[in-house]
Formats: C-alpha cells, sequence, structure tokens
C-alpha cells in the first residue's frame, strides 16, 4: 500500500490535490453538521455576528481560497509548503460552495429547495476532483495512444470535438453530463446526441417550430424527472440536512 501510494501519488506530485479533496470533503460535512446544530439550537455552536450584521461562512471561505490559492501557485507542489497552501484551499472552498446557492441567487436560500444547489455542486466537484486525481484527464486526452499525442493535429482534433460535444451538452440544458464529460467524453456524447430539455438555449432555438419534438422533451423530461427526483432529493436531504426544519430557523446559520 505505502509503495503504491508513493509510487501513484506521491511522485507526479499529487497529493496536494488529495490533501485539498480531503480537507475540502471534511470541510463540508463538519460545516454542515454544525449548522444543523445551530438551526436546531443543539450544542455550544451561534451564528456569527458583528453589530448585527450576520456573517455567512463563505466570507472566511473567500479568504482562506484566495490565500491557499496563490500559495500553491507560488509553491513547489512536491514540497512542504503546497500540502499545507493545499489544506488551506480545501477548507476554504468548502466553505464558499456550502453557500453556493447563496452566491448563486444573492439571497439566503441555505435551507430551501434551491439551497440544494450547493450539495450538488459540492457532489460533483468532489467526483470531478477524485477522477482526476484517479487518472483520468480532461476531454479524453487519457484515451490516446503515444502515437496520437505525437500527431499535433489528431490531438487538436481530438480536444476540439470533445469540447464540441460539452458545449451542445450544455446548450440542451445537461450541466452534469456537460461537466462530467470533460473527464469521461462518452458521457458529454450521450447529453449531445439525446433531446434538450424545455427551457433550454437549445429548444428556444432549434425546437420553436418542432412541435413534435418539444412535446417529446417535455415527456422524457417528466419521466426522468419523476424517476431521479425522489432519489437525488433524499440524498440531498442525507447530506445537507433539509429535512431538519425548525420553525423561525430558516436563515443560513454560519
Amino acid at each position: 500500500m505505502g509503495h503504491w501510494f508513493s509510487r501513484n501519488i506521491v511522485e507526479p506530485g499529487k497529493l496536494p490535490m488529495l490533501l485539498a479533496l480531503t480537507s475540502f470533503v471534511l470541510t463540508f460535512l463538519v460545516t454542515r453538521t454544525v449548522t444543523r446544530l445551530i438551526r436546531a439550537g443543539r450544542g455550544p455552536f451561534k451564528n456569527v455576528s458583528s453589530g448585527g450584521l450576520h456573517i455567512h461562512h463563505v466570507v472566511p471561505g473567500v479568504v482562506l481560497t484566495v490565500l491557499g490559492g496563490f500559495g500553491a501557485v507560488a509553491s513547489d507542489r512536491h514540497g512542504v509548503g503546497a500540502c499545507v497552501f493545499a489544506v488551506v484551499f480545501g477548507i476554504g472552498a468548502g466553505l464558499v460552495l456550502d453557500e453556493f446557492a447563496l452566491i448563486l441567487h444573492l439571497d439566503d436560500v441555505y435551507w430551501t429547495d434551491q439551497g440544494r444547489k450547493s450539495v450538488e455542486v459540492v457532489v460533483l466537484t468532489a467526483a470531478l476532483v477524485g477522477l482526476t486525481l484517479s487518472g483520468f484527464s480532461p476531454l479524453g486526452v487519457d484515451d490516446m495512444t503515444a502515437d496520437e499525442r505525437q500527431d499535433r493535429g489528431t490531438f487538436i482534433l481530438t480536444l476540439v470535438v470533445n469540447f464540441l460535444f460539452v458545449l451542445v451538452a450544455l446548450a440542451k440544458g445537461k450541466f452534469r453530463m456537460a461537466v462530467l464529460g470533460t473527464l469521461i467524453p462518452f458521457v458529454a456524447i450521450v447529453g449531445a446526441v439525446r433531446l434538450a430539455r424545455p427551457g433550454s438555449w437549445w429548444s428556444r432555438h432549434f425546437y420553436r417550430r418542432r412541435y413534435k419534438a418539444r412535446a417529446r422533451s417535455r415527456i422524457r423530461t417528466y419521466r426522468h424527472d419523476r424517476r431521479w427526483s425522489k432519489v437525488r432529493r433524499r440524498l440531498q436531504d442525507l447530506i445537507g440536512g433539509f429535512q431538519e426544519r425548525v420553525p423561525g430557523r430558516g436563515s443560513a446559520p454560519s
């Protein structure tokens, strides 16, 4: 195990990324636990305020992310400094993305349905970093042979084609598939060839007069959401604690 860790993590310089991912996940889990305790009125934890102003934990998160990011850039990725700044960055990123929905909506939506976006973004980020850490390269470059990488034309063409699939998936309203498709091209291809979601850019511009395609799109989206929304919401409730609703405690604790 030690030999594998040294060969696959330490020697390629992936230790800072592993530390950043670990601190990111742990920070998110600890933060969610603390905020749930504050909301339930348990334990010694309280909201942080200054002069009547509630300070959300995204504020120290931004500071730590900036410090960790600049520190990591200025450090040697094989040195101790890179590991320390990676942990700082991971902690900051965990605090920031835990309140991603608040930043997106510019409103205190921490415990609302809109606040579930924070959990989705955190899970998606952890999955992407984990895939990168395990050896996946963006846009399927890792699938190319050494000879293909030597051929500059093939290399560039592969990047462009895969990137176009990602853009089409985004245009069709398939955000999760597009993001995962940056590391797993097959996912982006599936999102690109399937019908667009209603209300997406692709649907508004290409289905305007294609009434049958628009109707099929609505039916497929309805069936997909009915099949997976309950599973997704249960997972979000388990991770984010949305089931613990206490009257009069709707603000996002810090």
